[in-house]
């Protein structure tokens, strides 16, 4: 604070030396108008002149309301035109300075409310007032942007003077006047309600806590309804207890000026019951009602993300379904692999879905970007096991990622640049129809600067890769009960590499000529909600599309298209006050075409026939239809305080084995304590997946298939902390039996075991983050009588420990550290020299994957920093993987005949850089 005083110090000294001497001599000749330029407003004193006065009007503290004006004392001083000779100095005119008289402030403006902006702004403004003390003339000194400056400027002709005066006589003027804007506080309201007859609750208390600590309590009137006024923004936490009710905590987040309403419906506390009294005073019905609030999990175990935290999270580039990778659980995949490994199970044994339809792929081709971007992602579910007879098809977990809802306010763009892909995303409402729409695409450019960087340094390999997606939607609200929402949305990825005809060790290559992929998929979806009543509601989401895969490398093919038709309908109906039962349809129907040229599918244990290029390659050229039609049922029973018991049963058809699945399941939480909460829970249930398409081909596969099966079992315990810090702890188990072993048919079993910490601080104004740990074993058998071995995907340890802080100013930092077990591994033995072609043939060790690579750990930093201005927002990031470059390893790369060996790499540092502008 030094050093600005006395700056302003010295220039006021200046002023006065070079200013005052000559304004005295123009005031003998020089009639009352304001000549003089005003002095900074953070001066101490103000120098008075023959013809104008300059004075420090002080700082307006300003939200929506008034605030305070601020004067600025004239003071005096001596200064002589005639101090060389000696003579008197003529004394200082008498200057009183302007002060405002209706100074109601200035209304923090909506333009910067509606583009996120929270911060306190000053506005300087340089003021002419005339001798009336009217405003003539206001000018902002630094444009702020946002909306402040006319906000400032509006305020400022509104004022009115008291004008300066010099020995009493009012003259003219120029100030400078500061509007100091403070984000307006935000207001918090509800009612407090019955369920089943919405009936209000009297007499309630209500209880806002914010982040630090202070508390504001009011009590509902006779209608339920409540209001506290005049809070601060950030998250705060609200406790609504009632008489014979079990008291309800949530947390809401304000921001400026919002009006935040909330309803609450509590439930009564057992044994005791709500009792309704009719206008005799009587009692009319006895009900129990419930807690207003996120619906209780139908799982075990589930995680949910939302954009708070999706696009924040270090070492993901901003894309959200990287977000999975740091929950407990998840193994780390390998290098661009773009898999998702959950609980030691194979990436093809859990399932994905888009609100509920399923998609093939969650990732573009090197699992670098999600085939849905973040911008289009409102949150995402996920439920590594044990989950709800609602999904089926899977062993492993499910991932369900929803869409966001258009906004409605006005015209929204976004675009996005970075090292990788550019994107965009527009969205807002449709006139005054009702109807609002998001309209998003990306598109990759690595093809445009990969292939000539590879083709300037002579490569025997060039690659041209690119990828894009797209995404649309238009969504009405029908009433307040009910929605409708169309959406269209898909993904492609090409790649074609160019190998040359000679490996670098100088032996020939198995493979010369063109490799190419190309994959992608596209649905047209309907989404429909309705809360048919009170006590039912029904959801039905339906779509139809397409996946197509391709794979070519010399005469070797593979073609695979198919046109799903999806759908997926749930009615929820409460049958009584402590059980609602959920009955739903699912249904997957895809016609296919297949055709492809392969060398014979290896067996377990059975050493490689010989080099690629000398196998005998098979053909198949084939088309049908896949059917899979299921029905489940499920209940959410709360027969005594506290707990919640889900039974459900789920009925699966496959067509293509001709077999009907029967999957029932059980989920129980308990909870021991409510303030703080700790919850037990635990869950058991059967889970099975039909075989993958080749392995029931007639050419490829083996006849006679049934479904793969799995046993889940699940215990755990979860307990909050503090109202932002929660812990769980849980135990799995899964017995694996049934499965598809290539030549074998259904000989395989396994079992996958574990436990998962998982320590969070849930999102606030400025922080969030978590510490997750992963212990498992992951071990499969191919057949009875053969050894049981560590699976491909086994990661025994998986370690992360990530967050993000908020420093202001639009600054914000991150970081992560992952530290997991290495990947395992198959060693090669020998290679053996094949005459008839003239090339080597590794042989594999067995049992499969018996070795494993060194352990991985890396950190991970991202910088984010967003500009504010008039028209929008710009945002650049800095995301930067494995910053001290660790020289991790990916796997094992083997000379021509498999006797020397060597470590191939993991990534090493690679920035990630990113620009985004939003209107």
């Amino acid at each position: 604070m030094r050093a600005p005083r006395l700056f302003t110090s010295l220039s006021l000294l200046v002023a006065i030396a070079i200013g005052v001497i000559p304004a005295q001599l123009w005031a003998q000749v020089s009639p009352p108008v304001s000549t003089t330029p005003p002095v900074d407003a953070s001066a101490a004193a103000s120098s008075g002149t023959s013809d104008s006065v300059a004075s420090d009007a002080g700082a307006r503290d300003v939200g929506i309301g008034t605030g305070d004006a601020g004067t600025g004392a004239a003071s005096t001083g001596a200064a002589s035109g005639a101090a060389s000779t000696g003579a008197a100095a003529p004394s200082e005119p008498s200057i009183s300075l302007p002060v405002p008289l209706n100074d109601r402030g200035a209304l923090y403006p909506k333009q910067a409310l509606d583009e996120g902006f929270d911060e306190t702004v000053a506005v300087s403004l340089i003021l002419s007032i005339d001798a009336t003390g009217a405003v003539t003339k206001a000018a902002v000194e630094n444009p702020t942007g946002h909306g402040f400056d006319e906000a400032a400027l509006s305020a400022a002709y509104g004022l009115k003077f008291e004008p300066a005066t010099r020995k009493g006589i009012p003259i003219a003027s120029r100030i400078r006047f500061t509007y100091k804007f403070v984000p307006p506080p935000a207001v918090l309201s509800g009612a407090v309600r019955t369920l089943a007859s919405d009936r209000p609750i009297a007499g309630a208390q209500v209880t806002v806590r914010d982040a630090a600590g202070g508390q504001r309590s009011t009590v509902t009137d006779d209608e339920g309804n409540w209001r506290i006024d005049n809070l601060g923004i950030g998250t705060v936490h609200v406790t609504v207890s009632a008489s014979g009710m079990a008291a309800h905590e949530s947390d809401e987040t304000l921001k400026p000026g919002q009006h935040e309403n909330i309803v609450d419906r509590l439930s009564g506390l057992a044994p005791a019951v709500q009792l309704v009294t009719g206008a005799d005073g009587g009692v009319s019905e006895v009900e129990e009602v419930e807690v207003r609030g996120v619906r209780p999990p139908r799982e075990v175990t589930s995680f949910t993300l939302d954009q708070s935290e999706l696009n924040r999270i270090p070492g993901t580039s901003g894309d959200a379904l990287h977000a999975l990778e740091n929950l407990p659980g998840v193994a780390r995949p390998p290098a661009l692999s773009g898999l998702l490994i959950v609980r030691g199970s194979a990436p093809q044994d859990s399932a994905y879905f888009v609100d509920g339809t399923p998609i093939p792929i969650v990732y573009h081709f090197g699992g670098l970007f999600a085939v849905i971007p973040t911008e289009a992602i409102d949150h995402i579910d996920f439920y590594p096991g044990n989950f709800s007879a609602q999904y089926g098809r899977a062993m492993g977990g499910i991932v369900n990622v929803g869409l966001i809802d258009p906004k409605s306010d006005r015209l929204h763009a976004l675009a996005e640049v970075n090292l990788i892909d550019s994107r965009v995303l527009v969205q807002g409402p449709i006139f005054d129809t009702g109807w609002k729409f998001t309209v998003a695409a990306r598109r990759s450019y690595i093809d445009l600067w990969l292939g000539p960087v590879l083709t300037a340094l002579k490569s025997s390999v060039s690659v041209a890769p690119v990828y894009y997606d797209y995404q649309a939607i238009l969504e009405r609200d029908l009433g307040t009960r009910s929605k409708i929402r169309f959406a269209f949305f898909g993904s492609d990825d090409k790649l074609a590499i160019l190998l040359g005809g000679t490996a670098a060790t100088g032996a020939p290559t198995v493979l010369a000529g063109q490799l190419s992929t190309h994959m992608g998929f596209w649905r047209a979806q309907g989404l429909y909600t309705n809360r048919i009543a009170d006590q039912t509601e029904l959801r039905v989401v339906a779509a139809v599309g397409e996946d197509y895969a391709s794979f070519s490398a010399g005469n070797i093919f593979f073609n695979l298209t198919d046109w799903p038709i999806t759908g997926r309908a749930e009615i929820a109906q409460k049958l009584d006050k402590q059980l609602t039962m959920n009955v739903g349809l699912d249904v997957y129907y895809a016609p296919y075409e297949l055709s492809a040229q392969l060398p014979p599918l290896p067996r377990p244990g059975v050493p490689p026939p010989g080099p690629l290029a000398s196998q005998q390659l098979l053909q198949t050229q084939s088309d049908g239809t896949l059917y899979e039609p299921a029905a489940y049922v499920e209940w959410e029973a709360t027969p005594w305080r506290g707990v919640r018991i889900v039974p459900g049963l789920r009925l699966d058809y496959t067509q293509a084995t001709g077999a009907w699945d029967f999957d029932p399941r059980i989920v129980v939480r308990q909870d021991v304590t409510t303030s703080p909460r700790t919850t037990i829970k635990g869950g058991v249930g059967l889970f099975t997946e039909p075989p993958q398409p080749q392995e029931t081909n007639a050419v490829f596969g083996t006849p006679g298939l049934v479904s793969n099966r799995a046993y889940h079992y699940d215990v755990g315990v979860e307990r909050e902390i503090t109202r932002n810090i929660d812990v769980s702890v849980e135990g799995f188990f899964k017995d694996l039996d049934h499965l598809v072993v290539q030549g074998l048919g259904n000989t395989g079993t396994g079992v996958i075991y574990g436990a998962e910490v998982l320590l969070r601080y849930k999102p606030d104004a400025h922080f969030f983050g978590w510490l997750a740990y992963t212990l498992s074993r992951s071990l499969l058998r191919d057949a009875p009588g053969m050894p049981l071995m560590l699976s491909e995907f086994d990661e025994t340890h998986v370690l992360t420990v990530l967050g993000s802080y908020k420093l202001g100013r639009g600054w914000e930092f991150g970081a992560r550290f992952r530290l997991t077990s290495g990947y395992m591994y198959t060693p090669q033995q020998y290679g053996f020299y094949d005459e008839t072609v003239g090339s080597y043939s590794p042989l594999d060790a067995y049992p499969q994957f018996s070795s494993r690579l060194p352990l991985f750990h890396s950190l991970d930093l991202r910088v984010d920093k967003t500009w504010k201005f008039r028209w929008g927002t710009v945002g650049a990031y800095l995301d930067v993987l494995n910053v001290y470059n660790n020289a991790n390893v990916d796997g094992i790369g083997y000379n021509y005949n498999s006797t020397l060996s060597t470590y191939v790499g993991d990534l090493p540092i690679l920035p990630s850089i990113g620009v985004r502008v939003e209107l």
